[in-house]
């Protein structure tokens, strides 16, 4: 198997850091996205390969054993206990005083171990080494309203359709493991798994922190001065809210329970910061002018 460099793959240095690693992989990921793409066979295998490298160099752990095994990184744990018992055997049954592999390409060792041709060579035979699968990662985007919103999505991983049912509530960057989702194991050992990165993109309405969301409204100076009913809309609908009369521009109030469902807790939700933003009239007439300047006056 030829190295494949995942470096290069995603375009960062070696040294490069876990935000540096996310922002080329998702730019990447989006200009040879399938969708943006559709038939391209080239920018198929392009996702393909950037997802790959993304699977291991967004993973610290994984990441380092990738930087000290190249792309036997997933077996370097049994690599070296491999390695271990390989010296023991060659002491035994060789007669070797030492531990140096006279007259063994350890690079064909290795190969022997992870090529498929069983767990190294000794006089009694090979041994079956079962390994687990390569775990996957992937990235999920949502709006505010379907992170908001128990439902389900399908998705197709490794050729199979994976359905997976999203929890009201989640958060941007959270992630989730679904076992034995990801690419199969080595000589009959267990899948590995898959992890989901949720992505939630800003939203022009609402900011959220935490459980609580936060929003501006518009109020115009008369309703602000005389007070009024306006609508101010929410994750689950329009209300009506009371202004009260001389309120001033940018107060805020709360709405309780309108705010961000509480995740894996059902029937809880936080809470609405509404901040008015009181809005001068524009283009006054002249009467409307002498009007305000009888106000002034008084």
């Amino acid at each position: 198997m030829a190295f494949i460099d995942y470096y290069k793959i995603l375009g960062v240095d070696k040294t490069a850091s876990a935000d540096a690693i996310k922002k080329a992989y998702r730019k990447l990921a989006r200009k040879y996205h399938p969708d943006v793409n559709p038939g391209d066979k080239e920018a198929e295998k392009k996702f393909k390969e950037i997802n790959e490298a993304n699977e291991v160099l967004s993973n610290p752990d994984n990441r380092a054993k990738y930087d000290k095994y190249g792309e036997n990184w997933k077996h370097g744990e049994e690599y070296e206990k491999a390695q271990q018992q390989y010296r023991q055997q060659s002491q035994s049954y060789s007669g070797f005083s030492g531990g140096d592999f006279e007259g063994e390409d350890f690079s064909d060792f290795f190969q022997s171990m992870f090529g498929g041709q069983g767990f190294g060579r000794n006089t009694r035979g090979s041994a079956s080494g079962k390994f687990k699968g390569q775990d996957v990662y992937a990235e999920l985007n949502l709006n505010i309203q379907d992170a908001a919103t128990t439902h389900q999505q399908t998705f197709e991983i490794n050729g199979k359709k994976v359905r997976i049912t999203i929890p009201a509530g989640v958060y941007d960057g959270q992630q989730i493991k679904l076992r034995g989702h990801g690419n199969p194991g080595f000589n009959g050992g267990p899948n590995g798994d898959l992890y989901i990165t949720f992505n939630i993109a800003p939203d022009s309405r609402f900011e959220r922190i935490g459980d609580d969301l936060r929003t501006k409204v518009s109020v115009d100076l008369y309703t602000a001065i005389l007070g009024g009913d306006i609508k101010v809309e929410t994750l689950q609908g329009a209300v009506n809210l009371k202004v009260k009369p001389e309120t001033q521009n940018g107060t805020t109030v709360r709405l309780k329970g309108k705010g961000f469902p509480v995740y894996k807790k059902e029937g809880q939700y936080g809470d609405l910061f509404v901040t008015y933003d009181v809005k001068l009239p524009t283009n006054l007439s002249a009467e409307q002018k002498e009007i305000f300047e009888k106000l002034k006056n008084l």
